[in-house]
C-alpha cells in the first residue's frame, strides 16, 4: 500500500478558497498513491481561532468536502482530507476529519475528541467529539485521531481494540514542541504496533510557527520517512502484513491487564 502525506503550508496571504483549489490540485497529482493524507484544519489554520466561525462549513455539502470528494474521485485514491471547522445543524463547531473513497464517497467522519487550548481557542470554541472512529480500506483499517489526541494514549488503545492497523493523525503542531511530536508519534506506533501516518502543516499562521516534520512510522517504531519544515509530499510503501507479524513475534498486546481496580487514595 502506497501512502502519501501532503504537508500543506497555511499561508495567511492566501485565501481559503485559493488554498482549497491549490490543495485539490495537489491531491489530483497523487494518482500513484493508494492513500493520501492532509493536515489538520489546513483550510483556515489550526491556531486561527478568530476565523473558525466565519470559515465553518457543513460536512456533507460544504466547499471543502465537495472539493476533496472530487479530487479523490479524479485521482482514484482514498483521501483522508485532514480536518475542517464543521458547523452542525444546531450551530455547534467541531474539528472534523473526513475520509473519502476513490469514488468520491464520504466513508468516515471523525470529530476530534481532545481539544487544545486550556479553555482558550479551540477548547473554548469547539465542541468535543465523543466517538472512536475507524475506516476500513481494502488494504487495512485506519484508526482516526487528530493532533492533540496524540497526547492521550488511551484513545489509541481503543482504536487498536477496534481493529486499527494504521493510525492516521492530521495535525497543526507548533514548532516549539517538535521534540514532543517526534517522541509521541513513535511511542504510539510502538505501543500500538501499528503504522502511524502523522501529517502536519508548514508555515506560520496566527503567529504560531508550525513544526512540519510529517512522519510515517512502522509498527516497530522505525521512522520510514520524515519531512522537513516546508511544504511538500512524503511517500512510503506500507506492508500491512508487518502489523500482524510484529504482534505475533512480540506479543505485548496479548499481555495487557484490563479492569485493574482504581487505587485507594489517602484522604
Amino acid at each position: 500500500m502506497r501512502a502519501t502525506l501532503l504537508q500543506i503550508e497555511v499561508d495567511p496571504s492566501e485565501t481559503v478558497a485559493d488554498r482549497r483549489t491549490r490543495v485539490a490540485a495537489l491531491v489530483r497529482a497523487q494518482g500513484a498513491a493508494d492513500l493520501v493524507v492532509l493536515p489538520e484544519l489546513w483550510p483556515v489554520g489550526a491556531f486561527a481561532a478568530d476565523d473558525f466561525g466565519r470559515e465553518a462549513e457543513a460536512v456533507e455539502n460544504g466547499p471543502t468536502a465537495v472539493a476533496m470528494a472530487a479530487a479523490a474521485r479524479d485521482a482514484a485514491v482514498w483521501l483522508h482530507a485532514g480536518s475542517i471547522v464543521e458547523k452542525d445543524s444546531e450551530g455547534r463547531l467541531y474539528n472534523t476529519s473526513l475520509v473519502f473513497s476513490p469514488d468520491g464517497g464520504l466513508r468516515a467522519v471523525y470529530r476530534k475528541i481532545h481539544r487544545f487550548g486550556f479553555d482558550e481557542g479551540e477548547a473554548a470554541l469547539m465542541t468535543a467529539g465523543g466517538e472512536i472512529v475507524t475506516a476500513r480500506l481494502p488494504q487495512g483499517v485506519l484508526g482516526l485521531a487528530t493532533c492533540y489526541d496524540l497526547r492521550f494514549p488511551e484513545q489509541f488503545r481503543l482504536l487498536v481494540d477496534a481493529g486499527a492497523e494504521m493510525l492516521v493523525l492530521p495535525a497543526g503542531w507548533p514548532a516549539r514542541r517538535l521534540a514532543h511530536w517526534r517522541l509521541l508519534v513513535q511511542a504510539r506506533a510502538v505501543e500500538s504496533q501499528t503504522y502511524v501516518l502523522a501529517c502536519g502543516t508548514a508555515g506560520t499562521h496566527a503567529g504560531v510557527e508550525q513544526a512540519g516534520h510529517s512522519m510515517i512510522v512502522d509498527p516497530w517504531g522505525e521512522v520510514l520517512c520524515e519531512a522537513g519544515p516546508d511544504e511538500g509530499a512524503l511517500t512510503a510503501d506500507l506492508d500491512l502484513s508487518r502489523v500482524a507479524a510484529t504482534r505475533r513475534d512480540f506479543p505485548v498486546l496479548r499481555d495487557r491487564v484490563l479492569g485493574l481496580p482504581r487505587p485507594n487514595l489517602a484522604p
